[in-house]
């Protein structure tokens, strides 16, 4: 198989699961804090900031796609003899797959757990406005882990050469 189908593969999935945990981190976060709120109207504005954590997510999967993309080359064919493609090619078309499913499924997670800590969020604000910031914290951490899958994508993408240096 071609090593650029798994290099565009890998950059679709980081995008598409990306967007993919925000979306879902939105749905649960939004209905939450728009239930939250038809008792406790204040709670609105302040809990958005779970939304913007979870659309965060989504830029970080935005991102790192278009750092796989630069990274993938003109296309180079494969050995008319044997019908192989040079090893670097191999090797930089597995990486960058790696790179986007180690950051979309990071992401994908990342904001699962950004929307249910946000649900909760919403909820316990609801019922007493002292827990807000207490929870906030615990949401920050969990989008930390979007940027562990972002930093990890772009080490794993950092040796990629697609032929050996002439």
């Amino acid at each position: 198989m071609s090593p650029y189908f798994w290099g565009a593969l890998g950059t679709g999935l980081c995008v598409g699961m990306s967007i993919l945990g925000a979306a879902w981190g939105i749905f649960a976060t939004g209905s939450s804090l728009l239930g939250a709120a038809t008792r406790a109207p204040r709670i609105t504005s302040k809990n958005l900031i779970s939304i913007i954590f979870c659309e965060a997510v989504a830029i970080y999967g935005v991102i790192v796609t278009i750092i796989l993309q630069t990274k993938m080359a003109d296309r180079i064919d494969p050995d008319p003899k044997t019908g192989l493609y040079d090893m670097y090619a191999i090797y930089s078309g597995y990486s960058i797959f790696g790179a986007g499913l180690t950051c979309g499924f990071s992401n994908l997670v990342c904001g699962m757990c950004v929307g249910i800590v946000g649900s909760s969020c919403a909820l316990s604000d609801a019922q007493n406005a002292t827990l807000f910031v207490k929870i906030l914290v615990v949401e920050i951490f969990g989008s930390a882990l979007g940027l562990f899958g972002v930093i990890v994508g772009i080490i794993m993408s950092g040796n990629v050469k697609w032929a050996a240096a002439a």
